[in-house]
Order: structure tokens, then C-alpha cells, then sequence
């Protein structure tokens, strides 16, 4: 093909209609048009050379140009398209490094191939702005619903057409057994919209809690005008829901408002989720509270909250035992992801079993340790010791209120815990020096010599390995994997030691380390703390 007079408009009309199209940028069209011009040009001439061609945008008159660049003598690596300062001043006045010479050269001639290159690559740009268009159009919209017709169904993922490209439902975001039709309606949610390879990705849901929580959004106007607020969603899709909500304004029910009259709201949303029962929470700020509103229908008769641990334990009636815990679990399970902690359910027999049993081990503990008689263990226990250290260094005071207990037995009572506390401390230090603990370790302030001796039992021996520690590998910690909550042991849990006080503890040894300069930790609290006031203020 040759760029000639008869059809230099063509390649304009080819672009304008190719754009509209793809709903996509004339001058993009021109420029790959451009592109694979310039190429065939460089098959033409010799792919050394600088070959640029320009279409102007209101003839289609295609202009090809020669471009050599002025460089220093010795980075003259191109001869056809760089020139030296002595080389240009033939074709330049006064040339300098970094200037450009440009010259016309003649048109060539397209054959079979170079035109089928330029195909190619007036196709790869296309799609490219395409692909960027799609993107910038759907980037924004992650986090809503969006209604789309089935195209196809690919090994048990739907593909989905939204309008301007395809979306995909993948198997495992579908609710139950769902089977669409090519041009079924279907209602989305756009979990994800990506950058890749192949194009913008946008992925579909039906399963995520978002979704559940959109559909409320769209039935409930309390809730898209702010008034009520969707706090928390746990679902079991297709079977079970809970939702938790609250309400900004005191006359509006937030519960109420969800169910809709006669149920209207709810079941709309129900019948979109394919029958999924939705039970309706009013949030409290206070956990134990909340957790009794999430695990109703059960009746609960005592709640004891962790914090640190971020588990609960739930105390149910015998004959609710099964209604709290729900059908595979499903109901603890939900209330579990609806407040983010650990639940343990027991009976009231239970609870009351489990606490005998420690009642005794602690009463064998104290006769063991202490040489006590099982009825004076038994009131140190019922006055709420739990461990030889506070029986040590409790005041004076707390023991001599328990009947029977003058100041000469509670002097004996603390020296012989004293005595006992040393000994078994002064055996697990010689049992982490023979293992090999360094002093660095040893003389570290806030480390007890039991808790040394776990860490050598967990290959920390010297001040160096316990600062390359993490605070959750000290403290113990939750993680969540495949949605379920897994407990990670602490080395330092069973002392006690609180997230808190292993990050400062890992802290103190990385300054003394020198690995972290305190004013820089300062200037981060600064910083943070700023942080804090402006959101606070906000």
C-alpha cells in the first residue's frame, strides 16, 4: 500500500470509524497508525534508523521523517541516527549535543507483509485503550453492585457482560449450587477490579458480606441517608446471615427499619440471596452485650471476656446448648465473624465442673509448695490466689483478713513462698545457662529466670535473638486462615505477658542493640499521636 492522495482520507476515515467503534480516542488510532507506519519504514530503510512519520489529523497526509541526534564523539554508537558536532555542521549552523537534525524522506511502499505488521499493530493499540478505557471506567465502581446478563459459563465460572467488557463470577463466589443461562439477568457485586496482562480483570461476587450489606443499602433508605449504619455482616451464604445495626437517630428502630413493613425489606433481599435467612442484630458498643444479641435466638446466662486474648467464653443453659452452637455450628460460627472474637460455648455443668477443677488444682499447688493443710490451701484459693507470687508479695494486709491468719502466720506464709519462689527460679536459670543462655540475655531487666529458661527452650539465647523476636511470637496472637480463627502460642504466654509489654520488651532490647535510635521512635510517637488529636478533632 502507498501513502498517496487517493487515500490519505481514508486513513482517517478508518481511524474515525475504528474509534467509534470501541468508543475509544481517534487520535489513539491515528497514533498506532503512526506507529505501524514508521515501522514499515524502518523495514524499508534499515531498522538502525530513526524513522518517525506524522498524519496530519485533518488531510491524512502521512509525512515521513529521518531523525539523527547530536552526541559527544565517544558515545557515538549509531551512525544512522547519531551524528557527532563535527559530523551535524554540514546540515546545522551551529549544532550542540543533544540537538535533533530532521529530514523528509520519500514515502514507501507497503508490501503484503510490512501492511500486515502495521495490521497487527494498529490492533494491539486498539485493544490497549480499549483495555485502559475499561479500567478507568470500572476502578471506581469496586464495592458496588452492578447488574450484568450472562454470557457463558466456563468450567463452572460465569462470564458476565456489564455493558462496556466482561466480568467474571468465579465458581466459589456463586451462592449454593447456581446455575445461570445465557442472557440471564444477574445482580453483582464488584469485589475487584485489576490491572492485568490480559486486560482489566473485574471480579463478581454474590457471597461476599458486602453484598448482603449493598442490598440492604438499596432496599433501606435510613441506611443510604446515613441514619442507620451497618456496623458488621457474618454470612453462611445461602443458608444463614447475621447482620448487625445500629441507629444514629433515637425514633428510628434500627431493626425495625431492616425488616421493613411486614417484612417487606428483609424478604427482598432474601429472595435476591436465594432464600438466605438474615437475622437482624442491634449493635452495642459492649462486646458481652453484642455477643448475647449475636447469638440469639439461645439464651445466654454468663458471658467472660478476654480482651487481650480476644476470646470469650459463653455460659448457655443446658437445654440451649444446641441452639447457641446451631446446626454445624453455624450459629457460633456467625456470631464468631459477626464480632471478631474466639467463642467458646459451654453449659452451665460445664462451667461449673471446669471451675472446680481449678479450684483443686490450685488448692494442690499451695499444699504441695507451701506445706499446707488442705483446708488452709482451700482459703487461700477461695480469697482469690491463684500463684505463689502473689501469696509472696501480696501487703500483709490482704492476707490478714483471711479468718484465722494472725501477722506471725502471714510472715511465715510469704517467707515460705519466698523460699520456694527462689528455688525454682535459681533452677531454671542453671537450667538456661546449661543450655546455653549468653548474660546479655540473662541481665536483661523484665525478664524472669522462668521465662528465660522458655525462651533457651525455644532457641533464644542471646539479647541478639530475642530482638529479632516478634511481639505475637513472645505474646501469642490470633490469625485467621480459610476464615477461621487459629490460635499462634505465645513463648511467654503462659507468664502472662501481654502484646503490649513484648513490643516494649523487643523495643528496649533493639535500643540497647543500638538497631533503633530512640529519637526516631519518639518522633514516630509524635507523629502518630498527631495523627490521632487531627482524627479525633475530625
Amino acid at each position: 500500500m502507498a501513502i498517496t492522495s487517493a487515500n490519505q482520507l481514508e486513513l482517517l476515515q478508518t481511524a474515525e470509524a475504528v474509534a467509534r467503534e470501541k468508543m475509544i480516542d481517534p487520535g489513539l488510532v491515528v497514533e498506532a497508525m503512526e506507529e505501524s507506519l514508521a515501522r514499515a519504514a524502518k523495514s524499508r530503510y534499515g531498522a538502525e534508523m530513526d524513522i518517525r512519520v506524522s498524519i496530519d489529523r485533518k488531510t491524512g497526509r502521512a509525512t515521513f521523517t529521518r531523525v539523527r541526534t547530536v552526541v559527544e564523539d565517544e558515545e557515538l554508537e549509531n551512525y544512522q541516527a547519531e551524528f557527532t558536532v563535527e559530523q551535524a555542521k554540514q546540515y546545522m549552523e551551529d549544532p550542540k549535543v543533544g540537538d535533533t537534525f530532521v529530514e523528509e524522506v520519500p514515502p514507501v511502499e507497503m508490501g503484503r507483509i510490512a501492511a500486515q505488521s502495521a495490521k497487527q499493530v494498529i490492533l494491539q493499540k486498539v485493544r490497549e485503550a480499549e483495555r485502559d478505557r475499561q479500567y478507568e471506567e470500572f476502578k471506581d465502581r469496586a464495592g458496588t453492585i452492578i447488574n450484568g446478563m450472562v454470557k457463558r459459563e466456563e468450567y463452572g465460572n460465569v462470564i458476565v457482560d456489564v455493558g462496556a467488557g466482561e466480568a467474571i463470577l468465579r465458581r466459589n463466589e456463586k451462592i449454593g449450587r447456581e446455575s445461570y443461562r445465557p442472557n440471564d439477568r444477574i445482580r453483582v457485586y464488584i469485589k475487584d477490579v485489576r490491572r492485568e496482562q490480559r486486560g482489566p480483570q473485574i471480579f463478581l461476587s454474590r457471597t461476599a458480606p458486602e453484598f448482603m450489606a449493598e442490598l440492604f443499602k438499596m432496599e433501606v433508605p435510613e441506611i443510604y441517608d446515613g441514619i442507620i449504619e451497618i456496623k458488621a455482616v457474618a454470612r453462611d451464604p445461602g443458608s444463614r446471615a447475621k447482620i448487625a445495626v445500629i441507629s444514629y437517630d433515637n425514633s428510628i428502630d434500627p431493626v425495625g427499619a431492616c425488616v421493613g413493613m411486614r417484612g417487606s425489606r428483609v424478604q427482598a433481599v432474601v429472595n435476591e440471596l436465594q432464600g438466605e435467612k438474615i437475622d437482624i442484630i442491634p449493635w452495642n458498643e459492649d462486646q458481652p452485650t453484642f455477643l448475647v444479641n449475636a447469638l440469639q435466638p439461645a439464651e445466654v446466662s454468663k458471658v467472660v471476656l478476654d480482651e487481650e486474648a480476644g476470646k470469650i467464653e459463653v455460659v448457655v443453659p443446658e437445654e440451649q446448648l444446641s441452639l447457641a452452637i446451631g446446626r454445624r455450628g453455624q450459629n457460633v460460627r456467625l456470631a464468631s465473624q459477626l464480632t471478631g472474637l474466639d467463642i467458646d460455648i459451654m453449659t452451665e455443668e460445664q462451667e461449673s465442673a471446669r471451675r472446680q477443677a481449678e479450684f483443686e488444682a490450685r488448692t494442690k499447688l499451695f499444699m504441695e509448695q507451701l506445706d499446707l493443710d488442705e483446708f488452709f490451701a482451700q482459703l487461700l484459693v477461695s480469697e482469690g490466689f491463684t500463684n505463689l507470687e502473689e501469696v509472696a508479695y501480696v501487703e500483709l494486709d490482704e492476707l490478714l483478713v483471711i479468718d484465722g491468719v494472725d501477722e506471725e502466720t502471714a510472715n511465715e506464709l510469704q517467707a515460705r513462698a519466698r523460699d520456694v519462689l527462689e528455688a525454682i527460679n535459681k533452677a531454671a536459670l542453671d537450667n538456661a545457662r546449661e543450655m546455653g543462655v549468653e548474660d546479655s540475655l540473662v541481665e536483661f531487666e523484665g525478664l524472669t529466670p522462668q521465662m528465660i529458661e522458655a525462651l533457651a527452650k525455644d532457641g533464644v539465647k542471646t539479647l541478639e535473638d530475642f530482638a529479632t523476636c516478634a511481639d505475637w511470637e513472645l505474646a501469642g496472637g490470633w490469625t485467621t486462615v480459610d476464615g477461621e480463627r487459629v490460635k499462634d502460642d505465645g513463648v511467654l504466654e503462659p507468664f502472662d505477658v501481654s502484646l503490649e509489654e513484648a513490643q516494649d520488651l523487643i523495643m528496649t532490647a533493639r535500643i540497647m542493640l543500638g538497631w533503633v535510635d530512640p529519637a526516631d521512635l519518639e518522633a514516630e510517637e509524635e507523629a502518630e499521636d498527631g495523627e490521632a488529636t487531627e482524627e479525633a478533632e475530625a
